[in-house]
């Protein structure tokens, strides 16, 4: 079993973010139920934001807060992660030490104390701060006991390897999917496995694309975030509809859904890459959803995983993951 900062972590974790930075935000009951479905099926590493909320920035600790609040059972089988070191107004990365000491005391502000902070990292990585600096002001968070653990969140191989050269870097947050296989390219992988650092994937299932959740534009809620992501314009959507599509006719010979078929392919790389351990955490705002998600996962045979990698190649993901002003932040 995995275990990051002393908690174990299970093969899956789970995103809070979709619960509210979204136009319409999930009600605490549908969220609540959720949260527990999946504790009860071993997702205990739950991924949080200071800043994921729409009508306030701290609407996901607030949420957390409660939750806990109303289940304080659960606070010590869960390892909460929460990303910051960002300007609540603009989001721009702030790794001065003030800035990020500043970012960790809000997040424990709004945790009120009902859940520990267990692991904090920096959104982005800020370019104007040298990593070391940055690492070097959580590292004394650290000794001082306001949170257990640093994790690294859109990082390149050098960055995670200058950084573990600082203190010990819990995990590192990148984006990997079949329809994002960067750092399976970058290098950033290799440095994990290498330096036996948990790979925690977001937007495991391609933001809904895996799911079936969105077949075209029209499955997008205005207000959605997604609308100003290149991948899922008018003109690129359609052409990256065809890799959901393979996946789609894959799962169905397999016999399983697309999203488990998608999830079993990211959790093959450990077998594939010795020192690796990756830990996708789907985002879903329903139990019913959690059950599909983190049901037990059937392994993914050889020649399946092969067949999927060939797919990946030959179908071209177009546009970039994020706006363009957010793309230079990047694999910092």
């Amino acid at each position: 079993m995995t275990t990051i900062a002393g908690i174990p972590a299970g093969p899956l974790g789970f995103g809070l973010m979709g619960f509210t930075w979204r136009p319409v935000v999930t009600p605490d009951e549908q969220a609540f139920a959720t949260m527990k479905r999946a504790i009860e099926l071993g997702a205990t590493f739950f991924n949080s934001g200071e800043f994921y909320g729409t009508a306030d920035p701290t609407d996901n600790l607030q949420l957390v807060n409660r939750f806990f609040t109303k289940y304080p059972e659960y606070a010590d089988k869960v390892c909460l992660s929460v990303k910051g070191g960002a300007d609540l107004k603009t989001l721009a990365p702030d790794g001065r030490p003030e800035a990020v000491r500043a970012s960790v005391m809000n997040t424990l502000k709004y945790l009120g104390g009902v859940k520990k902070l267990d692991i904090f990292e920096c959104a982005r990585v800020d370019p104007k701060v040298p990593i070391e600096t940055t690492i070097g002001a959580l590292k004394e968070m650290v000794d001082e006991g306001l949170f257990s653990g640093i994790s690294l969140s859109e990082v390149g191989a050098a960055t995670i390897r200058r950084a573990a050269a600082v203190t010990k870097i819990e995990a590192v947050e990148i984006e990997y999917s079949l329809f994002c296989v960067d750092a399976a390219n970058n290098g950033v992988l290799e440095a994990c496995a290498e330096l036996k650092i948990p790979v925690v994937a977001y937007s495991p299932l391609g933001r809904g694309i895996l799911t079936g959740a969105i077949k075209s534009n029209a499955d997008i809620p205005e207000g959605s975030i997604l609308k100003h992501f290149e991948q899922f314009s008018d003109e690129n959507l359609p052409l990256n509809l065809k890799l959901a599509d393979a996946v789609f006719t894959m799962a169905k010979k397999i016999g399983c859904t697309p999203a488990q078929l998608a999830l079993a392919w990211i959790k093959k790389h450990e077998e594939k890459m010795p020192g690796l351990t990756i830990i996708p955490i789907p985002g879903s705002t329903t139990p019913e959803r959690v059950n599909e998600n983190l049901a037990e996962i059937k392994p993914l045979s050889d020649e399946n995983f092969s067949e999927l990698n060939e797919i990946v190649k030959s179908i071209e993901i177009k546009g970039g993951r994020y706006f363009s002003h957010a793309a230079a932040l990047l694999w910092a």
